[in-house]
């Protein structure tokens, strides 16, 4: 009985899960890989359960490349984060249009809260091809949203103080939610 207690828990930690991003130019639904970044979702995850998501900003815009958010509030101040993660970037995930991955600093192993989604097929950013070697870790995709994710990439930035390619008017994730599974 032990044993196939914990093989349905097994089951249950590897079914991919789905966050909901609730932003101020509609809905973004990502399909969480806990299977191949079993860490960075859980990272994603609690932050997610902490609410850390909610009133910040999509700071970073870059159309022809990604969208990155999660750490900064409008008035373009980083959130306090927990503890960086180790990289999971060698897990088979290509950073491809639609596809969530975490950003860091040039520390491989410095990824905290703030996540990027590519709007374009970005395989220069994968381990293999990265010129650092370690690239970025994809951990899940847009499943609903894209729509949303295009908008995004194509509004107005400018630079604010030492940011760049900061959207002129705050895009601002209102809510990130865990989804129910069915």
């Amino acid at each position: 009985m032990m044993v196939a207690g914990a093989i349905a828990m097994c089951t249950v930690v590897a079914q991919a899960q789905t966050v909901r991003l609730v932003t101020s130019q509609g809905d973004i639904v990502l399909q969480l890989d806990p299977a191949k970044a079993p860490r960075t979702v859980e990272n994603f995850v609690q932050y997610v359960k902490a609410g850390h998501y909610n009133g910040t900003v999509f700071h970073r815009v870059i159309d022809g490349f990604m969208i990155q958010g999660g750490g900064m509030t409008p008035d373009m101040k980083e959130k306090p984060t927990r503890a960086p993660i180790q990289l999971e970037s060698q897990n088979g995930l290509s950073n491809q249009r639609g596809t969530v991955a975490m950003a860091r600093t040039r520390d491989p192993h410095s990824a905290t809260a703030q996540f990027f989604i590519n709007v374009k097929d970005n395989a220069f950013l994968d381990a293999a091809r990265s010129p650092d070697g370690y690239g970025y870790a994809v951990f899940g995709k847009v499943t609903q949203g894209m729509d949303v994710v295009d908008r995004i990439r194509k509004v107005r930035t400018t630079q604010i103080g030492m940011y760049a390619d900061v959207p002129a008017e705050p895009v601002t994730i209102k809510q990130a939610v865990i989804e129910k599974q069915p």
